[in-house]
């Protein structure tokens, strides 16, 4: 069984939730109206946030750390 870091989980999280967005934005206006609120609460911020885990979850970890040294 393959083991899986915890970047990889967050990459494919990433790529999943992002491949919805794209349709929205190539796709025909009158048929993507009615899911704006998906994208607008659970898919831009779900990218947003595992894109900024990836990028300064090590610093946010280590900040979480001194936190709890204190």
């Amino acid at each position: 069984m393959a083991k899986f870091s915890k970047r990889t989980t967050l990459r494919w999280i990433h790529i999943i939730f992002a491949l919805p967005i794209l349709a929205y934005i190539y796709g025909p206006q009158d048929q993507v109206q009615q899911y704006v609120s998906y994208f607008r609460y659970i898919y831009v911020p779900v990218v947003a946030l595992s894109g900024l885990l990836m990028w300064k979850g090590h610093a946010l970890k280590r900040l979480g750390s001194k936190k709890a040294a204190d």
